[in-house]
């Protein structure tokens, strides 16, 4: 049979342990806040188990009850708003507060007037469950984001309210039920605990997976437009030049510089030419095949690679379409803007076998279009 002394003596130590990882979880920086009020939940549960196992054994039990009823007040209250906090409620907090006030007042008047300690515990068990039932309820209602956890939790709390509901009026007609009472709370309270902690780590493990995609996504893409940057076209063409090897098919690679941008830029402003350039870019992708690679590589340029080409022609056809959507009139608010499209050709494996060459040779035919009169497409090579 197990006595009240290794009751405590487990609950405090597990307490414990589960303080130690929410508090060091609440020191991460942008974790939930959720964590740091949970964490002192803990601390308050472990305090009041502590002062009730000290005073009991020194004969003292209407205090060991005065102060564990106000340390277990404090707990329900900070884990209260810790879910409002995991959850970012606008729960007016100040209801939790003034309840508990109310009721620590209650357990101090009921002490000083030695009443029975149903009385004393009557308020007590009032505060406790209706925090338990705030508890499972909200869990139960925002339970999309994790279903399993919050199913489990609004069950436990559930119960955990039930056990305050019965837990003292029992003790009073059965106190031979006073070991099994409290092992049924600790391991119910262990168990909510236990849960909340679970729901901390899956929140922060999700965090530091947004975090990667968002440092990938840096990392390969404009940050302005969303499309490919430089590195990644790079790592795409590899890609596409060893598929266009075995096929021997053709590589093209579209080098597109805006005409008529700057005095856009400078005359309305940076966020209108950025605008017209997050414009530029989604008619790029929507007007290339899923096969091509599509990319920004800086300024006023953007690159299209476009793959699994059979003859010049279709590159031909490509940079003609490009040029026609790119050079649609762009209306940003009641004005119009008119862009032109200087765009330079160059073919793997005619005019080179690397990226580098071949954007260097597709920059030359580039500028090549813009010296026969800008708004056109020049194939490296050919006659102007």
């Amino acid at each position: 049979m197990l006595s009240t002394q290794i009751v405590h003596t487990i609950g405090t130590s597990i307490y414990f342990v589960v303080f130690i990882l929410l508090f060091w979880f609440s020191r991460i920086p942008r974790a939930n806040t959720a964590a740091r009020w949970w964490a002192r939940a803990i601390l308050f549960a472990l305090l009041s188990r502590l002062l009730l196992f000290i005073l009991f054994s020194l004969e003292q039990e209407p205090l060991a009850l005065l102060f564990y009823g106000s340390f277990s007040v404090l707990e329900k209250a900070c884990l209260a708003v810790g879910i409002c906090r995991f959850f970012n409620l606008t729960t007016a907090l100040r209801w939790f507060w003034a309840g508990a006030l109310i009721t620590e007042l209650w357990l101090l008047i009921t002490w000083l007037l030695h009443c029975p300690t149903l009385v004393l515990t009557a308020g007590l068990s009032a505060f406790n469950i209706a925090c338990l039932l705030y508890v499972a309820g909200t869990a139960w209602r925002e339970r999309q984001s994790l279903h399993r956890l919050m199913t489990a939790l609004s069950a436990t709390s559930s119960l955990l309210a039930l056990h305050w509901l019965f837990a003292f009026p029992t003790m009073e007609v059965l106190p031979e039920w006073k070991v099994l009472g409290l092992l049924v709370g600790t391991v119910l309270m262990l168990t909510q605990y236990l849960l909340l902690l679970m729901a901390v780590l899956v929140v922060l493990q999700q965090r530091l997976l947004d975090a990667e995609e968002r440092a990938l996504e840096l990392a390969f893409h404009d940050p302005l437009t969303g499309l490919n940057n430089k590195l990644y076209m790079g790592k795409l063409f590899e890609q596409a030049l060893a598929l266009a090897s075995r096929l021997n098919q053709l590589l093209a690679v579209i080098y597109i510089d805006l005409d008529n941008f700057k005095p856009i830029n400078d005359g309305a402003g940076h966020s209108v030419g950025d605008e017209v350039l997050k414009i530029v870019a989604r008619r790029l992708q929507s007007h290339t095949r899923s096969a091509d690679i599509c990319a920004r590589i800086g300024g006023d340029e953007f690159m299209v690679i476009a793959t699994q080409l059979e003859d010049e022609n279709q590159a031909r056809v490509i940079a003609e379409k490009l040029r026609s959507y790119v050079t649609e009139v762009i209306h940003i608010g009641n004005r119009s803007y008119h862009l032109g499209a200087s765009i330079g050709i160059s073919l793997y494996p005619y005019h080179g076998s690397s990226l580098q060459q071949l954007i260097q040779n597709a920059d030359s035919a580039m500028y090549q279009a813009k010296r026969n009169g800008k708004n056109g497409y020049q194939i490296f090579g050919k006659p102007g």
